[in-house]
């Protein structure tokens, strides 16, 4: 009816107008999300999605299994859906619009089941729906039962396709929906948001959303953006960076959560969004039941990823090895756990002086709690003229009367001193 009819028939009427843009971005997210199930997805807007899922019931357990899994997770991500399930892809569509929550798996069951399916939930134009119901057509069924050639001159060749392809006598290619090389989502929230619980729900949605779509293209993340809109152009950015690629929700959570509650907003929240690039793949592991390792690892990458979201990223950080003989510049800051190049040295060890002590000699010999032993060596290193700092070094191990070790040199240059550049341990 006009809006104006019903402001008179209800005078306190709220009315808002459609966002079809935003309705079009959510039904994106979603099909992405549902990616997961299936490997063929199509948009059906901007109401609506088409899963294929022939292929899929023996991965996820049957037909039973899936159909829970999917409804339940439309819940989760705060939607009211009408699922249904049809040898054809028209004739799900056509049973889901209608309301009808059924399952048909045999062809010859179709027609039966799309016998009461009202002309109004058939995706027809509005002039041929109006003609047929002048005609007494009410259904589907009823129209399936009238001449097909009197049909066809009165409401044209399309519409006697559509119940063709519904009823599987017809071909039904449908488009498949690509997901995006990069994520972007963005929830508008029903009021302003100052509380960090009310915004942890609004982008539990929107991650579950993220790794659905990250699970259907077997990969991962690393860093992920969050958003947080206020008024104005005032915006809030809330980075993540991870040690190792991940699509676990609950883990993303738990970090968005860390960062969060240290997070003093300069006002309330309008909308939120999120944004991921740069997906590593990322495919499902075979892992034994007890497989402690692997999970030691986890458990050590959660742990690192929590301590840096709390104590900030340049407080936690790896150590890595890179191209270098003269041992003070052998090693860079990296990210904890980060893969680096394989070195092959003589024996160095890990704690080294933050300057080369000069040692004592005792008759020509170096002393270190006593007369050292010289165990194994030795080590020239000849590098650096290129940059200023260029050392000439014979390097070895050596050994107290106490069984301390130590890496020792001889300087080259400066009179054949002796000095201690590291301890091991």
């Amino acid at each position: 009816m006009a809006l104006s009819a019903a402001h008179a028939l209800v005078p306190h009427l709220w009315a808002l107008k459609r966002q079809e843009d935003t309705e079009s971005d959510a039904l994106n997210g979603v099909a992405a999300w549902a990616g997961q199930f299936t490997s063929l997805v199509s948009l059906m807007p901007v109401q609506g999605f088409l899963l294929e899922v022939g292929g899929s019931l023996g991965l996820f357990g049957g037909l039973d299994l899936l159909w829970s899994r999917i409804s339940d997770g439309l819940a989760e991500l705060g939607y009211t859906a009408h699922l249904a399930i049809a040898p054809t892809p028209q004739g799900a569509w056509l049973l889901a619009r209608a309301g009808f929550k059924q399952r048909v798996t045999d062809t010859h069951a179709l027609p039966g089941c799309l016998d009461s399916v009202p002309l109004e939930c058939m995706g027809l134009a509005e002039e041929t729906v109006k003609d047929l119901q002048d005609l007494g057509l009410r259904s589907f069924g009823d129209c399936c039962r009238l001449p097909r050639d009197g049909l066809t001159r009165r409401i044209g060749p399309d519409a006697i396709k559509l119940l063709d392809r519904a009823l599987g006598k017809a071909s039904d290619p449908r488009e498949p929906y690509i997901i995006p090389p990069v994520f972007e989502r963005r929830l508008t929230l029903p009021f302003e948001v100052w509380d960090v619980e009310a915004l942890l729900f609004a982008v539990h949605r929107l991650l579950l959303e993220l790794t659905g779509a990250l699970t259907a293209s077997s990969g991962g993340i690393r860093r992920l953006g969050l958003v947080l809109h206020h008024g104005g152009d005032t915006l809030t950015r809330v980075p993540i960076e991870l040690v190792g690629p991940s699509r676990d929700p609950r883990h993303l959570l738990e970090l968005l959560q860390e960062r969060l509650e240290r997070l003093e907003l300069p006002a309330a929240v309008e909308h939120v969004a999120i944004k991921a690039r740069d997906i590593e793949p990322l495919p499902p592991q075979n892992l034994d039941l007890f497989d402690e390792a692997e999970q030691e690892r986890e458990s050590w990458q959660c742990l690192i990823e929590r301590l840096r979201i709390r104590l900030g990223s340049e407080a936690v950080q790896g150590l890595c090895m890179v191209s270098e003989h003269r041992p003070e510049w052998a090693w860079r800051y990296g990210l904890p756990g980060q893969k680096a190049q394989v070195m092959e040295y003589p024996p160095r060890p890990l704690w080294l002086l933050e300057k080369p002590r000069i040692l004592k000699t005792v008759q020509g010999k170096p002393s270190l709690g006593g007369v050292v032993t010289l165990r194994w060596g030795s080590e020239r290193i000849e590098s650096g003229w290129w940059d200023g700092f260029d050392v000439a070094r014979d390097y070895f191990v050596a050994e107290n009367s106490g069984g301390q070790r130590f890496w020792i040199f001889r300087d080259l240059r400066n009179e054949r001193h002796w000095y201690v550049h590291g301890i091991f341990a």
